[in-house]
């Protein structure tokens, strides 16, 4: 049984063949041919040799060329392109989400927001990727990105992820999920719809959505194809939102934390408990609101500064909010029967051996402390639960919550898919129009082409003695036939995606110009942008 590969090339420099037996291996080198019909053949045999079959009349030979001064490395580095020009870039998505992977692992890939512009920065760099985007919360790390090449796309992602987390790749393989164009796009959509969430329909990854917009701006690497995902999943989101009561009852990640601790509280202790919450950010203030809705009238805050607890304070003026600096967490931790952790911080706050000798809690819940614990990374160190008298939760204890209403969660989902399947094929729509700027730069590069050659010839005839003017003149008239004849290509090539009829129409038009200017056999976008890439590494 044979097998045979086929590659083309309108040009190659060198052509370097390894074909190897279980035996020897032996190495052909033909230097600066043309492949008159574009086709090479590797025939492998039965036995596994492998044998290079080329007939004469596709090899023309330069007797005057001189032999390639490149290492084989060099060459094949070069020639890497060439396996690109007829792939389309991906839309990719590499993640791991609260649904697939455990805490202990997500809070080693959480990026903060600070740092995304330097993750889209490093991501950008890899050979294979030219847009990104990071979104990082407590319940997902996701990497979005535009990919010249969907397998080595992931490859050089998933070992950045590894890179930065200290997290073995086969580790994160065992944990991530792949999405691809459609698929991811769809992905995103939901994300923020809130049909992801491990609350359905909660409203804090729609702000999140935005903010990866909002750090976006500006950095490059932020390309047109992911802003204009993530602008409009932020669309999406809104949508699905006011078109459907996906959001009516629903809990954020904050209030389901505020559930889970009255599910764990002796129902007696409820209005008794005393409460703790450490981190007066977005997460924290949400703790209290909800706190306060579930009958709280006394609680105490501890943040690095005072101006966020009296702003909540203001807010609530019928609940005593009592503020404590940082330095005197621990005493506040020893006075309390619940603690709601929800920092920045990207270490501990407690460990055992702080914990170990802190006073027990009061009868009423048990005499054992609980630490709800909503921060990722975790404040909370898993060696802290080992304690007999203290119970540790995190994010991930929250799926007990949400449990109970399955079937509604269903229900809700379903009227929200017909809109994000509705505007999954806006975007694709939209993205597909794009295909369109290739062929607008090759075909008015090979007009650009033609008017030079021809405007030397003109100027060459016209003798070494023209003045500057005149000069300026012929060039002016050049330009403008050239742009009076594209001016009606280059409006049947450009399409906002809003309509499939034009978007088509579109399309064809964009092949026939191929076709009829020979535009394909120009070198590709997509090779020269990996050739770009190779080119800059060291």
């Amino acid at each position: 049984m044979a097998v045979s590969t086929s590659f083309s090339g309108a040009k190659l420099e060198t052509l370097l063949l390894k074909c190897t037996s279980s035996n020897a291996t032996t190495t052909i080198s033909t230097t600066h041919f043309s492949l008159a019909k574009n086709r090479k053949t590797l025939v492998q045999t039965h036995r596994g040799a492998i044998r290079c079959e080329v007939s004469a009349s596709d090899v023309s030979v330069d007797p005057t060329s001189k032999p390639s001064t490149l290492s084989a490395l060099e060459q094949l580095k070069t020639s890497a392109a060439d396996r690109y020009t007829k792939e389309k870039s991906s839309i990719m998505v590499i993640g791991l989400s609260v649904h697939t992977t455990p805490v202990e692992m997500r809070e080693k890939l959480a990026i903060p927001e600070a740092e995304w512009p330097r993750a889209i920065a490093e991501l950008c760099s890899l050979n294979h990727i030219e847009e990104a985007a990071v979104l990082s919360t407590c319940n997902r790390m996701e990497i979005y990105v535009v990919a010249l090449s969907k397998h080595r796309g992931v490859k050089e992602v998933t070992e950045w992820m590894s890179k930065t987390s200290g997290i073995p790749v086969a580790d994160l393989s065992q944990h991530q999920f792949l999405l691809y164009n459609k698929d991811a796009t769809q992905h995103i959509f939901e994300v923020s719809a809130g049909l992801d969430s491990l609350v359905l329909g909660e409203g804090q990854i729609l702000a999140q959505v935005k903010q990866v917009v909002k750090v976006g701006q500006g950095v490059n690497g932020f390309g047109r194809n992911i802003s204009g995902l993530f602008k409009h999943a932020i669309t999406v989101g809104k949508r699905v939102r006011t078109e459907t009561n996906i959001a009516a009852g629903a809990v954020s990640v904050s209030s389901a934390a505020v559930e889970l601790a009255l599910m764990k509280l002796p129902e007696a202790s409820h209005a008794n408990a005393r409460m703790l919450i450490i981190g007066a950010g977005k997460m924290g203030k949400l703790v209290i609101k909800h706190l306060v809705a579930k009958g709280c009238t006394k609680m105490v805050v501890v943040n690095r500064s005072e101006e966020r607890v009296a702003a909540i304070r203001e807010e609530l003026k019928d609940i005593e909010i009592i503020y404590k600096p940082l330095s005197e967490m621990m005493a506040c931790i020893g006075e309390a029967d619940v603690a709601f952790t929800s920092t920045a911080s990207e270490t501990p706050l407690f460990l055992k051996d702080d914990v170990k000798d802190l006073p027990p809690a009061t009868d009423e819940v048990g005499g054992r402390r609980f630490f709800i614990d909503i921060s990722v990374p975790r404040n909370v160190g898993s060696c802290v639960s080992d304690l007999e008298f203290v119970r540790v939760f995190n994010v991930d204890d929250l799926k007990e919550v949400v449990a109970a209403n399955k079937e509604d969660r269903l229900r809700k989902a379903m009227e929200a898919q017909a809109i994000i399947s509705e505007e999954s094929k806006q975007f694709e729509a939209w993205r597909d129009s794009l295909e369109t700027v290739p062929t607008i730069k090759k075909l008015r590069a090979y007009a650009e082409r033609i008017r030079m050659a021809e405007l030397e010839k003109c100027l060459g005839k016209m003798g070494d003695d023209i003045p500057k003017k005149t000069q300026r003149a012929v060039d002016d008239l050049s330009r403008g036939i050239v742009n009076k004849m594209l001016h009606g290509p280059m409006q049947h090539l450009r399409c906002d995606g809003s309509d499939s009829r034009t978007l088509n129409e579109t399309l064809e038009n964009m092949h026939a110009l191929n076709r009829m200017f020979n535009l394909e056999t120009e070198v590709s976008v997509l090779e020269q942008k990996i050739r770009a890439k190779v080119e800059q590494k060291p």
